[in-house]
C-alpha cells in the first residue's frame, strides 16, 4: 500500500504514523476504498519515505496525518478529510457534508480527540505511549 520514494509519481500522498496500529487500520480502509489508486500512503518513519515531499517537522507528523497534493499543497489532520474524500469513489458526497456550517469545526474537534487518545484504540506506537 505504501510506495518507495522512487516509485512515487508526485500524486496525492497521505503521510501517517506507520508505528500506530490504529493509523495503519485507517490507512488500510482508505486503501480498499481507493480503487483507482489515487493516493500513496507513506509512513513518516520510513527511510527516505518523505524524499521529494515538502518539509514537515517530525513533531507535526507525530501529531497528525498530512495530505500532500501533487502541487505540494499540504493539509493537516481533519483539514485533509475533504480533499481525501474527493479523491475516493462517492467520497465527494461525504466531502460535501463537511461544507455544512459547523461540520469542519466538529470534524477537527473529533480528530484531535481521537489523535490524542489513539493509544486507547490499540495504537501501540511509542509516540502515543509518550503522549499519555
Amino acid at each position: 500500500m505504501s510506495a518507495a520514494a522512487g516509485d512515487r509519481t508526485h500524486g496525492w500522498t497521505l503521510i501517517y504514523d506507520g508505528d500506530c496500529r490504529f493509523c495503519r487500520s485507517c490507512v488500510c480502509a482508505l486503501g480498499r476504498w481507493d480503487r483507482d489508486a489515487r493516493l500513496t500512503f507513506v509512513p513518516f518513519q520510513g527511510r527516505n519515505a518523505l524524499k521529494g515531499l515538502p518539509t514537515i517537522e517530525r513533531s507535526a507528523l507525530q501529531r497528525a496525518m498530512h495530505l500532500v497534493a501533487p502541487d505540494g499543497a499540504t493539509w493537516t489532520g481533519a483539514a485533509a478529510f475533504s480533499p481525501v474524500l474527493r479523491l475516493l469513489p462517492w467520497g465527494g458526497i461525504l466531502a460535501a457534508l463537511l461544507s455544512l456550517p459547523g461540520a469542519e469545526t466538529l470534524a477537527g474537534g473529533i480528530y484531535r480527540i481521537v489523535a490524542r487518545n489513539r493509544h486507547r484504540l490499540g495504537c501501540g506506537s511509542t509516540v502515543c505511549a509518550r503522549g499519555r
